[in-house]
């Protein structure tokens, strides 16, 4: 808070109010209120892209889908939280095992011929099949190509659980590989939009909370 606080050039008492979302959000000391990610996911998407009727949410510990009605409330949404598959964490520990970075992903992605199979169920398994692709001399640019297809294959049952409606849009880091969004509008049959600065989404909507807050006070 205090890095925020001196990069926005203001100090704590400047501040309105101030709106805490994601899993630590309840034990945030010096918030006024508390939002779910849900539907501040909602309300950053709904300011950045009016049109998004389909939120797609990847984050690293978990996976949201949302849909949004013509207003931009929510109206319907689904969420894995249970498993690493699908999530940022499942990313990583596949990057881990092709030794490869996050960022270089999408580059290798961008390589593949054709799609390896990878399991979208369980992390664990998934690993488990990279490993034996690997040995079995499967290029690593069609595993990487498997691993977006997995992360999609898990985001899209989400989507058909609510009901798919365009505009999609994608929201969380994940958002920012481009593999994983190819493999997306693939799943889909549809095309993907990817929210500015996707990361951020959840923070720009807490934010829009806690400013509605207070135009509501001073009136």
């Amino acid at each position: 808070m205090e890095q925020a606080l001196a990069q926005a050039g203001i100090h704590l008492e400047d501040a309105a109010g101030i709106v805490a979302t994601g899993y630590g959000r309840m034990n945030s000391a010096y918030t006024d209120k508390q939002f779910s990610e849900i539907s501040c996911h909602a309300k950053g998407i709904a300011h950045l892209l009016p049109n998004a009727r389909t939120i797609i949410d990847i984050g690293g510990q978990d996976a949201k889908a949302i849909r949004l009605d013509d207003r931009g409330m929510v109206q319907q949404f689904a969420m894995n939280d249970k498993c690493a598959a699908g999530t940022g964490r499942f990313l990583e520990v596949m990057a881990r095992v092709m030794e490869t970075s996050l960022s270089e992903l999408q580059e290798w992605d961008n390589k593949a011929r054709t799609v390896a199979h990878v399991s979208s169920t369980c992390t664990v398994f998934a690993e488990s099949e990279v490993i034996s692709l690997l040995s079995a001399g499967t290029p690593k640019a069609d595993i990487i190509a498997g691993v977006h297809k997995s992360v999609a294959s898990k985001a899209g049952s989400l989507v058909l659980r609510i009901g798919l409606q365009e505009d999609v849009v994608m929201s969380g880091g994940v958002a920012q590989n481009r593999g994983v969004v190819k493999a997306m509008e693939a799943e889909l049959k549809v095309p993907v939009q990817v929210a500015p600065n996707p990361q951020i989404v959840g923070a720009l909507g807490a934010a829009l909370f806690a400013y509605e807050a207070q135009m509501k006070k001073q009136k």
